[in-house]
């Protein structure tokens, strides 16, 4: 088997890929990143040492004495050196800040391997998968005035994960999934110890946002536990971190489609687009009686509206480009997380939104886990039975959409490989396996994966001309069962075969960006539609998404049981969250 390079789809060589940060300091040096970002920016500035013609001397004009111009020259040089030493300080001054701000704790507590363990794909890569965790504890003064509910304890020690979101980020960066999981869900929380507090559990039966108050590892391991998913890393944010955040950024756009107030978070909105900053932002993600059926479940839905905003807010054009924004976000943002100690720096962490940034918004699905009625409590959830196709999903790097975004279609019959396979032996069919994706190394592994099913020597690899999103199986006139039986050891449904035109050619597979991982065509997701079957899926790209005002009567207002909207318009001398 020979092997050309297998390079990416049409390229000889590589570069470097853009959106990863380069790492271009070592310990002790500041970072040189900085000089891009408004911090030091005059270490690049151009030099300006070009020299002047000189007049002779005798010409009418006197000579400028050299000392003074070695002074002019010196004191240049000096002036110089300080304002390069200046902005490189405040460039490391700006780095060391930011990670004095971060908190970090353990993944877990050592109990086991209670996170779970991801697996490589066929090309070293792994996906991650973060669980962001939303805090409801008053365990300072801030706290306490944002949530409530501190006037008779004071300031609280404890806390629930009221927002649990498992972000999935694919192996190959090419899209991501987000699932909120319900609080209210019934689920077994493990024996488990806050490393920092001390306080533990011996294990119970109880809502699954109570294992926080065993501190973050007990709630990376209940949703571990619960879901199968491994857990690499985690982020909890609290009450005034939402608010910070949210002042950060400038404020996000979120869509009510009718006029809301709930009476119990505050949300006051007129049907309508608003832009939701500081307070404001905090009452619309912590809103459970305004949206939906006013339990658990219209608030995820109106989180995932929220975020996916933010989302577009980041990648869109001059968000990010602003140094002072990007200084105001930076320093909320470490400020408000606890993380774990694997994302304990500001390297790591840009490096995770690196990772982010590359997943285009259109293939970043937000959905809920499935549930039903905890049968010994109505105001409880369980897990659906359909939760399980959803968990193995994600667990096992499957996406939620296509390459354009959409939704990927149900297993079926063009799922299979061919029923119908020759018995033509393996030894006899040499395949031409091509690189039609931007990642270097797929043809090769595909190609020794055939020969070591016993394919024959005659197999190579190449390059593709280009970028492809399907992948096809091309075989000549005379060499369909040769085809069928590369495809059934491939795993490849039969509707990616494709007879050419030209007439004694043999077999080339070529891989396309739809071969997402290993050396076997992937299956379909499991399908889709029972993995997000009963469960609230959209992409972050649907801007024009409006949050569903509760058409129940879900919230009181002087006694009185209303709707979100009637008490909007019952409400008339309260003030609006937003313009």
């Amino acid at each position: 088997m020979t092997d050309p390079g297998d390079a990416p789809a049409g390229n000889a060589t590589r570069s470097h890929a853009r959106g990863l940060p380069r790492q271009r300091h070592t310990s002790g040096s500041a970072p040189s990143d900085y000089a891009t970002s408004g911090y030091a920016r005059s270490r690049s500035a151009p030099s300006r040492t070009g020299s002047r013609a000189r007049p002779k001397v005798g010409a009418g004009r006197r000579a400028r004495p050299v000392g003074r111009g070695r002074r002019i020259l010196r004191t240049a040089a000096i002036s110089l050196s300080v304002l390069v030493l200046a902005t490189a300080g405040v460039g490391w001054w700006f780095y060391e800040h930011l990670n004095g701000n971060l908190h970090s704790v353990p993944l877990t507590d050592g109990s086991g391997d209670s996170a779970g363990k991801e697996k490589a794909d066929a090309f070293g890569r792994t996906p991650i998968n973060l669980l962001v965790v939303g805090s409801d504890g008053r365990t300072n003064a801030s706290d306490c005035k944002l949530g409530g509910g501190c006037s008779q304890t004071g300031v609280q020690s404890g806390s629930n994960a009221d927002v649990e979101m498992v972000m999935h980020i694919s192996a190959d960066r090419s899209n991501a999934t987000v699932m909120s999981i319900p609080r209210d869900t019934v689920t077994t929380v493990p024996a488990c110890k806050d490393t920092e507090t001390g306080v533990s559990t011996n294990g119970y039966t109880g809502m699954v946002n109570s294992a926080l108050q065993y501190g973050p590892a007990c709630q990376v391991a209940t949703v571990h536990r619960l879901t199968g998913i491994p857990i690499d890393h985690f982020v909890k944010l609290d009450f005034s971190g939402v608010v910070k955040m949210s002042d950060a950024v400038g404020g996000v756009s979120a869509c009510v489609d009718k006029d809301v107030y709930d009476t119990y978070s505050h949300l006051k909105l007129a049907q309508g687009t608003h832009t939701l900053k500081g307070v404001a932002a905090l009452e619309f993600v912590r809103s459970r009686h305004g949206f939906g059926d006013g339990s658990d479940l219209g608030r995820t839905y109106s989180q995932h509206i929220f975020l996916s905003s933010m989302i577009r807010k980041f990648k869109s054009a001059g968000t990010l480009t602003d140094p002072t924004a990007v200084y105001r976000l930076a320093d909320a943002a470490t400020k408000a997380l606890t993380v774990d100690t694997g994302l304990g720096s500001i390297r790591k962490l840009i490096g995770l939104a690196a990772d982010v940034d590359k997943v285009p918004a259109n293939r970043i699905t937000f959905t809920t886990m499935q549930t039903a009625p905890d049968p010994g409590d109505s105001n409880r959830l369980v897990p659906a039975a359909t939760a399980q196709s959803l968990f193995a999903t994600i667990a096992n790097d499957q996406s939620l959409t296509n390459a354009s975004g959409k939704k990927t279609a149900a297993a079926s019959a063009t799922a299979k490989a061919p029923a119908s396979a020759s018995t033509v032996p393996a030894a006899q069919i040499a395949v031409t396996v091509e690189n039609g994706t931007t990642v270097t190394g797929r043809a090769s592994a595909v190609a020794t994966a055939l020969l070591d099913k016993g394919f024959s020597s005659g197999t190579t690899t190449g390059n593709a001309a280009g970028t492809t999103s399907t992948t096809t199986l091309t075989y000549g006139s005379g060499h369909k069962a040769e085809a069928q039986t590369a495809a059934k050891a491939l795993g490849l449904p039969s509707s990616h075969l494709k007879q050419s035109d030209a007439t004694g050619t043999g077999l080339t597979l070529v891989i396309g960006t739809d071969w997402t991982s290993g050396t076997a065509y992937p299956a379909a997701p499991a399908d889709t539609k029972t993995a997000t079957a009963d469960a609230h899926a959209e992409t972050a790209d649907q801007s024009k998404t409006c949050a569903k005002v509760s058409p129940y009567k879900t919230v009181s207002l002087d006694g009185v049981a209303m709707t979100p909207t009637q008490a909007y318009r019952a409400a008339t001398g309260t003030k609006d969250s937003a313009p």
